[in-house]
Order: structure tokens, then sequence, then C-alpha cells
């Protein structure tokens, strides 16, 4: 006996049926509307590089407002503990940075493929449309093939 047929016996029921977006089946679905569009995941690129660019100016300024924090304080208790925080947040500040980086790239391509998909699609629909809607065998015509 099957794993899920086992199944169904011990606890006497159908397995449950996927849904989208908590919708019962038959009311599930789409219109037929859904398009994806270059813009949205272009800006979201944008975006990203936008923040890919502060945060780069971000570890520039926490290296420039350093500077010579250790030489001028020496002495201090406090200069070890500004030194260990700087190295954390240059780190963390550069991962922020790298991954906007790496964002930026991969929204925009998904964005031209989502795009270069929808056009391929309209393309196919259009000519299965158009073959689908050809001239009918009219008498006294040869049929191809």
């Amino acid at each position: 006996m099957a794993l899920n047929a086992k199944w169904q016996e011990i606890i006497g029921e159908q397995p449950a049926a996927m849904s989208l977006a908590g919708l019962p089946a038959p009311e599930g679905g789409g219109g037929g509307d859904l398009k994806a569009d270059v813009g949205p995941w272009h800006s979201a690129g944008n975006t990203a590089g936008e923040l890919r660019t502060s945060t780069s100016n971000s570890v520039t300024d926490l290296d420039t407002a350093n500077e010579g924090v250790t030489g001028s304080t020496a002495g201090f208790d406090s200069s070890a503990a500004l030194t260990e925080i700087l190295g954390t947040w240059k780190t963390r500040v550069s991962a922020v940075r790298d991954e906007c980086g790496r964002l930026e790239g991969a929204l925009k391509a998904a964005g031209r493929d989502f795009g270069e998909r929808e056009e391929d699609t309209r393309q196919k629909v259009a000519a299965e449309g158009a073959r689908q809607s050809g001239p009918s065998d009219q008498p006294g015509q040869k049929k191809e093939g």
C-alpha cells in the first residue's frame, strides 16, 4: 500500500488540496491580465544601485572620520573600542554595499528576462491566433501538407 493511501486509511480524510492565496480551488486562477514589465524591476535595480553607492560612500566616511583616532586617543581605553567598532561597522556596511551591487544586476536582469518572455509569449499567441483564424478550406483549393 502506498504511503498516501495508508495515511488516508489511518486519518480517513482526503489529502489537502493546494490553493492559491488561500482561495478554494474552484475560485482560484488568474484573469489573464498578468503582465511582466521591465519598468518596476529596472526601477528596483536602480534603487539598489543608489544604495550601493550610498553605502560605498559610508565606508569612505567611516575611514575619514576615524583617521587619527588611535594616535590622538593613545592611552584611553576607548581608542581600542573605537577601532574594534570601526572594523565591525566597515564589515557590515561593506556587506550591505556588496549585496546592493549584486541585487542591482539581478533585478535589472529579471526585468529584462520577464519583458522578453512577455513579448515572446505575446508574439506566439498572436501567431497561433492568426494560424487558427487563417483561410478556411474552400472547395477547389489545394490543401498544403
